[in-house]
């Protein structure tokens, strides 16, 4: 019987031995009974025997495995880190259950969170207003209702889907293409230890210290959706890396759910076309909250019923943005109301254009006052060229 800790170690070894991937590891350490830590022991000849690349086996037998493994295994721990191998409680059930599940996860963070059912929020990088309004409307929503938001914090819709979950007091998880070392893109460092900081997480399936490469977020794609009960997807073009997020979770029996687009923003291609397939269309958080298995449904109502209240922080109970929008408008004064009723969530509206409209009505002195006062209350906001749109 092999010693726990060295057990951990052959997983690691056997990830960072080059010519090696999560299939060939897999199916290595099954015919070494289960136990990883062997792989230290066996001479070249039985090496060779568990069919994997010669080269491989040189760097097992040479021994460079284990010390590559022992380094990592420093590094990790020395970031305030983990890591998990498949037969770790911590290691997420789900993940287990796609075809070639990673032989280890880097974690930063809550490790306990990978195994919370969650959905998966992925999207363009280059999102509308609309789709930036949505991705955190639906998060902070589906967070309030228990659920753990997912997704690879890449610049657009994933960061707001994280800003979401994390504005409701929510759980948020964060995918990564890269080593936990190395933040990516480097604007997101903030975010990355404020999901942290609150108790969500950060997981990867590349060693620290590993760069972004293009190649590395299909595979990072495969793991959030494979952790995930679901994959929602908020604006994507036709080319789109969502679509292989989107193929990934069809292909793992994963639920995919779509915010319909407007058909003239190139964006909308990715979701529409997923809805005319089978994807259901999602408005709310309701669409999505419905479709779930009724266990994971149950799971989700008895936890927030032991939180105080049954609500959680101070965040507005989630619900339809209309009813929300209706409670806005009635706490603001007249101009506020009138300048709002000409601002729209999925179309910036430009101040000289706004002005223009509204000339008959408010003096630019008012509409400056008014907009200020929106702005201060997070009913509107403002974007680059005097842009203005609603905030959800």
């Amino acid at each position: 019987m092999v010693d726990e800790g060295l057990d951990r170690l052959g997983w690691l070894g056997l990830v960072l031995t080059p010519g090696l991937g999560p299939t060939r590891i897999h199916k290595a350490v099954e015919m070494l009974g289960g136990e990883a830590g062997r792989i230290f022991d066996l001479p070249l000849t039985e090496l060779e025997g568990l069919r994997i690349p010669a080269k491989s086996a040189q760097f097992i037998a040479d021994g460079r495995a284990r010390a590559e493994a022992e380094k990592e295994a420093k590094l990790v721990s020395a970031a305030g880190a983990c890591y998990l191998t498949p037969k770790d409680a911590l290691y997420p059930g789900r993940l287990l259950e796609i075809y070639d599940p990673p032989a280890v996860l880097w974690v930063r963070g809550d490790a306990a969170l990978l195994d919370w059912p969650g959905i998966a929020v992925v999207g363009t990088r280059a999102p509308s207003p609309y789709g930036v309004g949505m991705a955190e409307m639906l998060s902070r929503d589906l967070a309030n209702h228990g659920l753990t938001i997912m997704s690879g914090m890449a610049r657009g819709v994933d960061t707001a889907a994280h800003k979401g979950a994390l504005d409701a007091g929510g759980k948020t998880v964060a995918v990564w293409g890269t080593g936990l070392d190395v933040v990516y893109p480097k604007e997101n460092k903030r975010l990355a230890e404020d999901i942290v900081a609150k108790r969500g997480a950060i997981v990867s399936e590349f060693p620290m210290g590993t760069f972004p490469a293009p190649q590395n977020f299909p595979i990072r794609n495969r793991t959030l959706s494979g952790m995930s009960v679901g994959v929602l997807v908020i604006e994507a073009g036709e080319y789109s890396g969502t679509r292989i997020t989107a193929r990934c979770a069809m292909e793992q029996n994963r639920d995919v759910y779509a915010v319909p687009g407007n058909v003239t923003n190139k964006n909308a291609w990715g979701p529409n076309t997923l809805i005319k397939q089978g994807a259901k269309l999602t408005a709310t958080w309701e669409d999505v909250w419905e479709d779930l298995p009724s266990q994971i449904r149950c799971s989700m109502e008895d936890w927030l019923e032991e939180q105080a209240g049954g609500r959680r922080g101070e965040s507005r109970p989630a619900g339809a943005a209309s009813l929300f929008n209706s409670a806005a408008e009635e706490a603001m004064g007249e101009h506020e109301r009138r300048v709002f009723s000409r601002i729209r969530h999925d179309e910036p509206v430009q101040l000289d254009g706004l002005m223009e409209q509204m000339e008959s009505e408010l003096g630019s002195a008012e509409v400056f006052a008014a907009l200020f006062e929106l702005e201060l209350a997070g009913r509107v906001k403002s974007l680059p060229g005097k842009n203005y749109v609603r905030c959800f």
